[in-house]
């Protein structure tokens, strides 16, 4: 086993505290990976305060992990030492099952193994997974990323979940030229998708509670912002969209939002409340509208999310934390004061002052 540093919530609802663990010895085909920076993504504090009802302790959050890669096992082809890699939600499926064998592993029928808060098998054993609040990680081959040399890891880290958490829907629901595209919610998973539908093509809207984002939105390349606290703004575009992309992680009335879009119009759901939504039926059918909901990519998919990155200079808007600032940084993302993600420094604060 390998010896392992991190931040773990040790019981449920308590404070991200040093811990030390260990890692499975990486096999023939695994890769280890020297963790240099990790995002905070909300569903972290999701996880770790148990609000989705499914959280093991001690647990190591994080997935959103960049580094480079310190040791391969034999049978690897893709990686060598010192490459730039990534790892994302996900660090195995069953390889089997439709969705699986079709690129799209976080569809998995079995269940994808999460990069924590799950169970992965290894050699007949059963091992829980732990996240990138950390300084190492074992990962299969199949489910590593390589990040493009001319991205910087820091800002890269939220592409591997906020990142690809958008592209997907945006190229699934085929935003680009002609097409026009609400962002709804300015956050960190948001920010990220105004400037990935911009480098499709897309007219790109923002919908914002207040106006104190649109300064920054327009900075973003997105076309218009609105204040959803305007009423005005639902009579303005009412039949406007052709797509909204839901990022907003709370409760809205969904019949106002429907309505913006347009015949044929999509409404897709990527922010998870912890309370069930609601939705009248003429919403939809007065415009044969739908509603979706779409989850992270495949690793196929958020390779190409990266290199689409890389092709057009796409990162995330950042703010870097030592990790021993991680409490405080949970603290400030529920309360939406960060702009527009937290990327913990992993490099350069665990390793000497756990």
């Amino acid at each position: 086993m390998i010896d392992a540093n991190g931040y773990a919530a040790k019981q449920i609802k308590q404070p991200l505290t040093p811990y030390s663990f260990k890692r499975r010895n990486p096999l023939d085909n695994d890769v280890l990976i020297d963790i240099q920076y990790c995002g905070i993504c909300h569903s972290d504090i999701h996880q770790v305060r148990n609000e989705w009802g499914s959280s093991n302790f001690p647990m190591v959050p994080g997935h959103e992990i960049v580094g480079s890669v310190s040791q391969v096992g034999s049978n690897v082809a893709r990686f060598k030492v010192g490459d730039r890699v990534a790892v994302g939600n996900f660090v195995d499926s069953c390889g089997e099952c439709k969705p699986c064998v079709n690129g799209l592993e976080q569809y998995c029928v079995k269940g994808a193994i999460w990069t924590y808060n799950a169970i992965e098998r290894c050699n007949g054993e059963s091992v829980p997974t732990q996240g990138g609040y950390s300084d190492k990680i074992v990962v299969k081959e199949k489910y590593v990323l390589h990040i493009p040399d001319n991205l910087p890891l820091a800002p890269s880290a939220p592409l591997l979940c906020a990142g690809i958490t958008l592209y997907s829907p945006l190229t699934h629901w085929e935003a680009g030229p002609g097409k026009k595209v609400a962002i709804l919610g300015l956050g960190g998973i948001g920010h990220i998708g105004v400037k990935i539908a911009h480098a499709l093509g897309a007219e790109v809207t923002v919908l914002s509670h207040s106006l104190n984002k649109q300064d920054e939105a327009i900075r973003m390349r997105a076309d218009s912002f609105y204040a959803t606290s305007d009423p005005s703004t639902f009579k303005k575009l009412r039949g406007y969209f052709d797509l909204i992309i839901n990022t907003v992680s709370v409760q809205i009335d969904l019949n106002k939002y429907l309505k913006l879009l347009n015949l044929d119009g999509t409404m897709v759901i990527v922010g998870l409340p912890e309370k069930e939504m609601q939705f009248n039926a003429f919403s939809l059918t007065n415009a044969r509208r739908s509603i979706a909901g779409s989850v992270i990519g495949g690793i196929k998919e958020t390779q190409e999310m990266l290199n689409f990155c890389s092709d057009r200079n796409i990162t995330c808007d950042v703010e870097l934390i030592p990790i021993q600032q991680v409490n405080e940084a949970y603290e400030r993302v529920v309360s939406s004061d960060v702009r527009y993600r937290f990327v913990i420094d992993i490099l350069n604060s665990l390793a000497s002052k756990t």
